[in-house]
């Protein structure tokens, strides 16, 4: 109860110092489209939640290649788009663009920081709830070995790493941690079969539990994982149904929340969420209550407290660029 009243809260807090008024908005979705489980799938649940409220449509585009990018963000400004909200930090050059070039007209990017007057940026503090599923993925191991497949290798990935590896770290120091990259370039966040290669190599190092953040190549972790009876975990969207008793958690991260806000009307700047403002959450259900016991909980609960209050201090990857652990 109380989550959810930080999340209405949330979201009214955001739209009431809106400075953009919302005409008929639009999403632009990333790579790997709005039903990909996970990433956009979170923004497309957004939209559709506005909608649902205001009765009233909105645009959407999901682009197949890169080029295409600033193209719908410059299509929908023409149409008279307004706000326009691109879905990942792939998209920030093309608001930046577009937004220079049509200053009346309100933007706005998940993932990313585009420093512009009619652009709001919202940024998430993934290390926190990432610390948190380490601290699970430390306390349901029984082999005392976790892994993490990443998708891109870029510093936003290595920040959920290493708030994993801190959660982990934090709940028992013995837990031996193994992980992997998908690659380098933009595929890495749509090849499944890539995810099942490097999921199976960290079961054969002894993990039995595997977070997964790798978008659509993290479905093919997530699947892996499940064949050889072990525990995955899920992010972004709640992943938990996917593999019923075998998905320890997911990392829910709250772009529907960006995105029903920019629709109401952005708020130029940056917009940091974390788990103090219900940016972030840990998904629990039906599919995974028997896997999390109560002292489990309760030790989680205890880590939440201390990083909302500012007690307990997670690493972040993206502003200290290292994440030194033994």
């Amino acid at each position: 109860m109380q989550a959810a009243v930080r999340l209405g809260a949330l979201v009214l807090a955001l739209c009431a110092a809106a400075g953009w008024a919302a005409a008929q908005p639009a999403v632009i979705y990333e790579l790997g489209g709005k039903a990909d489980r996970s990433f956009n799938q979170a923004a497309f649940q957004g939209a559709e939640a506005w909608k649902r409220q205001t009765g009233k449509p909105y645009l959407e585009f999901e682009i197949g290649n890169a080029a295409q990018r600033e193209q719908a963000a410059r299509r929908f400004a023409e149409r008279g788009a307004n706000p326009i909200v691109g879905i990942g930090f792939p998209q920030a050059s093309s608001i930046q663009t577009v937004a220079r070039d049509h200053p009346r007209v309100g933007f706005a990017i998940v993932d990313a920081v585009v420093d512009a007057p009619n652009v709001q940026s919202f940024v998430y503090r993934e290390h926190e709830a990432a610390f948190l599923v380490g601290m699970l993925a430390a306390m349901a191991s029984r082999t005392g070995t976790v892994g993490f497949v990443g998708g891109m290798d870029i510093p936003l990935v290595r920040k959920y790493l290493c708030g994993y590896e801190q959660g982990v770290r934090h709940a028992d120091a013995r837990v031996k941690r193994v992980s992997a990259m998908a690659g380098s370039t933009p595929a890495a966040w749509t090849d499944p079969a890539r995810g099942a290669e490097l999921a199976r190599a960290q079961l054969a190092q002894g993990a039995d539990v595997v977070f997964a953040a790798a978008g659509t190549t993290g479905l093919g972790a997530m699947q892996a994982v499940r064949d050889a009876g072990k525990l995955s975990i899920g992010v972004d969207s709640n992943q938990n149904h996917l593999h019923p008793g075998h998905v320890l958690t997911s990392l829910v991260k709250r772009v529907d929340l960006a995105v029903q806000s920019a629709f109401n009307g952005i708020k130029p700047g940056v917009t940091s969420l974390g788990l103090k403002e219900g940016g972030l959450d840990l998904a629990m259900d039906e599919h995974n209550r028997a896997l999390v016991t109560p002292a489990m909980r309760e030790r989680v609960q205890a880590a939440r407290e201390a990083i909302v209050s500012g007690r307990l201090k997670v690493v972040d990857y993206t502003v200290a660029n290292r994440c030194d652990l033994p």
